[in-house]
């Protein structure tokens, strides 16, 4: 045979057996390395020996059959055998980063699965995951191109040495998010499907993803805002699983009481609110601190205070107490503060603020128990002779001036 066509038929019988090698090698890695796997407990070997994997290592195989029959091939130049040999490597060299990445990402889902939710939330390794996959891909990288240059890998990393510079530039944003990611890890600042409030990123909602470079929010009117995760870290922000993990939800309301309506209470206001269930233990306490012998430090005797002398405001103010006291839905445990106070008096009106929390975190029941409490302590407002304030509209002075005008009597 001629020179050439030996080294064809040499070339052509080498890739058949690279090809025929392969199938060999996944059927013998699935035939028997299922069953042994099969025969283990749930572990590291379901993870390490995944089908995924398996098939990854599988295609390594025909690369490293060139590799070493290309010195075998009859009558091929000496260039040729070096190209060829150096490009089965740089194929040996990719596979294997593949199927590290591969066994990277079972690592990952794996841990996902462990404990369900739970895992991902308080320890997500997604964006070591990254890191060590762009890491196995720059020594890839670099690997494979020593290969086809055949040259020493450490030469060309003695030459990236003038380039770090370019590489720091480059990876910065990369850098910065991964010391971040391993900060908020590490202090449990931040888990998948905590809410957070970012407002100067526009972000409002549950965290739903945390990777190597960013971190996505889905807001409550279903956009996602991705956030860099350096940011995070440069930048404040809220997080609202405090409240979910205390089972109790804020509520800080005021409702605005018409200063003009605010007055001392007759005795015939005070016999009418008597009958009140939620007042009586106010009234008592009241009663009880009028009956106590007269002190010297005070400078008017308590009992020169008239019974009646309290205003609609105060007996409102212990009623919502009282009100909010009784509600079955509003928590009174460790920590669940329970106020209703009168701030400062404003161009709108007289604030009568409530402090307390629900017994749930579920944003529709809190709404309910809010909008609940609000409705009834409004509804009860003219018992005590109050009303809310309201600002007063053109519309309505229109009204007024119209009606006064029709009202004068007309002159002969």
């Amino acid at each position: 045979m001629e020179p050439w066509a030996q080294a064809t038929s040499g070339l052509m019988l080498l890739a058949l057996l690279a090809i025929v090698s392969r199938f060999i090698a996944q059927g013998v890695l699935f035939h028997f390395v299922r069953m042994w796997r099969n025969t283990m407990p749930l572990g590291w070997a379901q993870i390490l020996l995944h089908d995924h994997v398996l098939v990854r290592i599988a295609k390594i195989v025909p690369s490293v059959v060139v590799q070493l029959g290309i010195g075998w091939v009859q009558q091929l130049p000496a260039t040729a055998t070096t190209a060829i040999g150096n490009a089965a490597a740089a194929f040996t060299i990719y596979h294997i980063v593949r199927a590290f990445t591969a066994l990277l990402s079972e690592i990952n889902e794996a841990h996902d699965r462990h404990d369900g939710p739970k895992a991902t939330q308080s320890r997500s390794i997604k964006s070591y995951v990254q890191l060590g996959k762009l890491l196995a891909y720059g020594l890839g990288g670099l690997l494979i191109v020593a290969s086809v240059l055949n040259r020493s890998p450490l030469l060309l990393l003695s030459g990236l040495g003038a380039m770090s510079a370019v590489l720091m530039l480059v990876f910065k944003d990369t850098i910065m998010s991964f010391v971040a990611g391993v900060q908020l890890s590490s202090n449990d600042m931040m888990r998948v499907g905590d809410w957070i409030e970012m407002p100067q990123v526009g972000a409002d909602g549950f965290v739903v993803d945390i990777a190597l470079n960013t971190v996505k929010v889905q807001n409550w009117d279903k956009t996602i805002t991705t956030i860099p995760t350096w940011k995070l870290m440069s930048e404040s922000f809220k997080n609202w699983r405090g409240m979910f993990d205390a089972g109790g939800r804020r509520i800080l309301r005021a409702l605005h009481i018409d200063a003009a309506t605010v007055h001392l209470l007759t005795a015939e206001e005070r016999r009418a609110l008597t009958g009140i269930d939620l007042l009586k233990s106010y009234w008592n306490e009241r009663d009880g601190l009028l009956a106590q012998p007269e002190s010297a430090e005070h400078a008017m005797p308590l009992q020169a205070i008239a019974p009646e002398m309290v205003t609609n405001l105060a007996a409102f103010k212990a009623y919502a107490y009282a009100y909010l006291l009784a509600h079955p839905r509003i928590a009174k445990g460790p920590g669940m503060f329970l106020l209703a106070r009168t701030l400062e008096p404003s161009p709108t009106g007289i604030p009568l603020q409530l402090f307390c929390y629900t017994s749930t975190t579920v944003w529709v029941e809190y709404e309910g128990i809010q909008g609940e409490i609000f409705d009834h302590l409004i509804g009860v407002l003219p018992l005590f002779g109050l009303s809310l304030y309201q600002r007063s509209s053109d519309y309505s002075n229109r009204q007024i001036v119209h009606a006064l005008s029709h009202d004068e009597p007309e002159h002969p």
